[in-house]
């Protein structure tokens, strides 16, 4: 238990780490929450500090999630015992996923997670063949829609959406089709504002 909790915890601080809001505030001086959505994610990056530095951003969030399951899973893996290793992965990836939207370095106000659970599900599929499929559609499903849009929100949250339904395609076992419906009903949730604006048609496209 307390192998499983200190995995937690660390993920957790990787997760929170507030790449956005260090890259606008190293290269402009500014607080990145003043600047159009107030997300402290690659979107609104790119929107303020440009394309190339939001897609820097981008990676960067994409590897948080990714060093929470592949290393700090790695790690510790076999100190845990009374859990599965693909359950305890899954456990990390949240975790780092509830840091990269509650940040406790800005007062547990970061990004929309989408960023983060991506690179979550990046580790995944390394150990998973099943999952690479999954996750290939998923991205596929993504810039689809991105192309036809040009809306990150739009994009992301259709991409989130067809996940658990890729899962449930494939067969995979019930407990993960819940744990990914849960993981996908938290980000569309978290997406709350931008389907008003959808609604509404003033989300804005970007680029």
């Amino acid at each position: 238990m307390p192998w499983i909790v200190c995995g937690i915890l660390v993920s957790y601080l990787i997760g929170s780490i507030p790449t956005a809001y260090i890259f606008v505030r190293l290269l402009k001086g500014q607080d990145i929450r003043s600047f159009g959505s107030g997300n402290v994610g690659a979107t609104n990056a790119a929107r303020v500090i440009g394309r190339g530095w939001g897609i820097t951003v981008l990676a960067l969030d994409v590897l948080k999630g990714y060093v929470s399951v592949a290393l700090v899973g790695a790690m510790l893996a076999s100190k845990v015992t009374f859990i599965s290793t693909e359950m305890f992965q899954i456990t990390l990836g949240v975790a780092s996923v509830i840091g990269h939207v509650w940040t406790v370095f800005l007062k547990f106000k970061g990004g929309k997670g989408v960023a983060c659970t991506l690179g979550v599900l990046l580790a995944l599929s390394v150990t998973s063949a099943v999952l690479r499929p999954i996750l290939g559609l998923t991205l596929l499903t993504w810039v689809v829609v991105f192309a036809a849009a040009r809306i990150v929100s739009l994009a992301s949250i259709l991409a989130c959406v067809s996940f658990p339904i890729y899962m449930a395609i494939f067969r995979q076992p019930l407990n993960l089709v819940v744990a990914t419906s849960i993981l996908a009903a938290f980000i569309i949730f978290r997406h709350k504002s931008n389907l008003s604006r959808l609604f509404q048609r003033k989300e804005r496209r970007l680029f």
